[in-house]
């Protein structure tokens, strides 16, 4: 079922991604094949930010191609699905807010143990714009539900 607004999916999304945390990212290579990961994103509805390492296959694929898919499932089989464009962000004062914002968020966690502060040049941080955003559950396919499915205007 398509929303006509992400408004009307925002607390759900925020109650999953709360409870889930980590999801599967997934890029595509050079030659054109899926990789995926786990990482860890936060959440300022609806755009999403992964602090990275800079100098990564994450780099190279996006430098390819710029889209990514996230998939995060719970032990309730409840899903959300996120289909990006990733954009790395080099703007020092976004990237200061950035890690500030990673330990401040209920899904978040301090970036200190990854890199040594907020200048390493190995921090990388990605802003993941959604142009679809899908939420899905097991109980809802049993129930023939249909998923609700947020599109942006893009």
């Amino acid at each position: 079922m398509d929303v006509g607004s992400f408004d009307e999916i925002a607390a759900e999304f925020r109650r999953r991604i709360e409870q889930t945390v980590w999801c599967t990212l997934t890029t595509v290579d050079r030659r054109g094949r899926p990789r995926g990961r786990l990482v860890h994103p936060v959440w300022e509805e609806p755009t999403g930010w992964l602090a990275t390492f800079r100098h990564s296959f994450k780099e190279k694929h996006l430098a390819v191609n710029p889209y990514v898919s996230l998939a995060f499932w719970d032990a309730n089989q409840e899903q959300v699905y996120v289909e990006c464009r990733a954009t790395w962000v080099d703007d020092a004062a976004e990237k200061d807010r950035l890690w500030d914002l990673y330990s401040e968020k209920p899904e978040g966690y301090g970036l200190s143990g990854f890199w040594k502060g907020k200048d390493d040049p190995n921090y990388g941080l990605l802003r993941l714009d959604p142009w679809r955003i899908e939420l899905w559950s097991v109980t809802g396919l049993f129930e023939r539900t249909p998923p609700q499915v947020w599109r942006s205007g893009d």
